[in-house]
């Protein structure tokens, strides 16, 4: 913990579907003068997201569902085209994204890369949220996705171009943060571009 930051005092203001603290704090200023704050902090659990690429087919699959705060703030529809992606409730990181890609994609795929963590709101919200990518093949597939009912979920899954969900961006039909970022992942590092791996290959590397 900083020595600039001291707590003074938290409170409680919902504990619903998520937690969301008052927190009152000294905060030395980088003059050396002390300052009393107030900020409020939303505690949903960390979590994580994938993206998953195929070589092959030079596709990606991606999800569009319903997000109400997106609707209540100028997305006509509230529907958002986003990555795979859900909270961590105590798992690892990769064992989250795995689980989470085969309940919403419907795609059980047998391991994921893990490639940078990110605070997306940190103004306001707690939660860190650790980036993933994972190769799929259509052999991979084990149900038609959707996500959980009982979390009340209605997912589509979207398989497209890479090239075409890329454009996306700056169509402004992609709005997502960790979406957008993962897709320049992909292309910066041209991860797509990369020639699939043979089985041969991959015997000799092992």
């Amino acid at each position: 913990m900083s020595e600039k930051i001291k707590i003074k005092k938290t409170e409680v203001l919902s504990n619903r579907w998520a937690l969301l603290n008052e927190i009152t704090y000294d905060f030395q200023r980088r003059d050396g003068s002390w300052e009393i704050q107030n900020r409020e902090a939303y505690d949903r659990g960390d979590g994580a997201c994938i993206l998953l690429y195929n070589r092959c087919t030079k596709k990606v699959i991606l999800t569009r569902q319903f997000r109400l705060p997106t609707y209540l703030n100028n997305n006509p529809g509230g529907m958002m085209i986003e990555a795979c992606a859900g909270l961590l409730d105590k798992d690892y990181p990769e064992k989250c994204v795995i689980k989470e890609t085969e309940e919403e994609t419907g795609y059980r795929i047998p391991k994921a890369q893990k490639i940078f963590d990110s605070y997306m709101s940190p103004g306001s919200v707690t939660e860190l949220i650790h980036f993933f990518i994972g190769e799929y093949s259509e052999d991979m597939k084990v149900s038609e996705g959707g996500g959980l009912q009982e979390e009340q979920e209605d997912i589509e899954v979207l398989e497209m171009d890479f090239e075409d969900a890329y454009a996306k961006i700056a169509k402004g039909e992609i709005k997502d943060g960790k979406t957008i970022m993962l897709l320049q992942h992909i292309k910066i590092h041209n991860i797509i571009s990369a020639p699939a791996k043979t089985k041969v290959v991959e015997e000799e590397e092992s």
